[in-house]
């Protein structure tokens, strides 16, 4: 059940309703101005299946449904994903929303659920890919995403995530582009993909599957972006990005018990710095985390 503090969480504060307009508001940027060839029969399909998951995983557990982070899940899958029929980005909206009350582990879900998704159909299906190459290189475009972006990190508490893994993923293109003779325009134009500020400000950065302890974070987003570097770069796969955020979600765990903190809670303010890092978990009665 949800804390009485959550449940009476101001909307104001609540950073899944910022994240929300924004996330609409480049879907229907991408409808009308930069024809992204999103099927209007496909984005329904998503969040009917977005909300009719969480609606039977909340009844099943007893708790109050709460569609915020379904929709935010919804916008996300239909922006990055795509595919030729419904049935793929049904099975990526079940699977998303079915892996947070599924996949658990001390009273948190494992893996963010729009990723999960994604990686489920473009690694195990060849019926769906995601949609690096829709997006241009305006620089204008990015710096509007990117300037959405860090303000729903900001109310989230989450603005270091995207902050560390993009200077993490930019210094190591920069070293490259070096290392080889490049010229520095070709990793910068690289850093104007849309799908790259997206994933970086409205997925790697969810609080709810990020490492609570600000150190652990730090780890966190650097870790996703040297493994989506080495995949990108090395394995020549364009989906190292959210390879990279996946295999992350799955070492999470250790992080934290490395770096204890209290569970996050929508609104909370970010939890202060903490040195030296703890080698063993602190004993403290966590927040009610419930599947949301």
């Amino acid at each position: 059940m949800k804390g009485a503090a959550e449940m009476a969480l101001s909307p104001i504060r609540d950073p899944r309703l910022y994240q929300i307009m924004a996330l609409s508001g480049v879907l229907a940027f991408g409808w009308t101005a930069r024809a992204f060839e999103i099927d209007p029969l496909q984005f329904a399909a998503v969040v009917i299946t977005c909300c009719a998951v969480q609606w039977l995983g909340s009844f099943l557990i007893a708790s109050r449904a709460d569609f915020k982070s379904a929709l935010v899940t919804s916008l996300s899958l239909t922006l990055l994903l795509r595919a030729d029929a419904i049935w793929p980005l049904v099975a990526a909206a079940a699977i998303a929303i079915f892996s947070k009350f599924s996949i658990r582990l001390g009273g948190k879900h494992i893996f963010n659920p729009a990723n999960i998704g994604i990686v489920t159909m473009i690694l195990l299906t060849d019926a769906a890919w995601t949609t690096p190459g829709q997006w241009g290189t305006a620089v204008w475009f990015a710096m509007a995403l990117a300037g959405a972006g860090l303000f729903v990190t900001y109310r989230a508490a989450r603005i270091d995530v995207p902050l560390i893994f993009l200077g993490s993923f930019a210094a190591l293109m920069i070293v490259r582009a070096l290392w080889l003779g490049d010229p520095l325009s070709i990793p910068l134009l690289r850093l104007q993909n849309g799908a790259l500020i997206l994933f970086s400000f409205f997925m790697i950065s969810d609080p709810k599957t990020t490492p609570d302890g600000a150190i652990s974070r730090a780890v966190f987003a650097f870790g996703a972006a040297l493994i989506a570097f080495i995949l990108n770069f090395n394995f020549f796969n364009s989906d190292g990005i959210f390879y990279a955020l996946f295999i992350m979600t799955i070492l999470r765990p250790l992080l934290e018990w490395l770096d204890p903190a209290p569970h996050y809670r929508w609104g909370d303010p970010a939890p202060p710095l903490k040195f030296p890092v703890r080698l063993k978990p602190k004993t403290a009665a966590p927040h009610p985390a419930p599947a949301e």
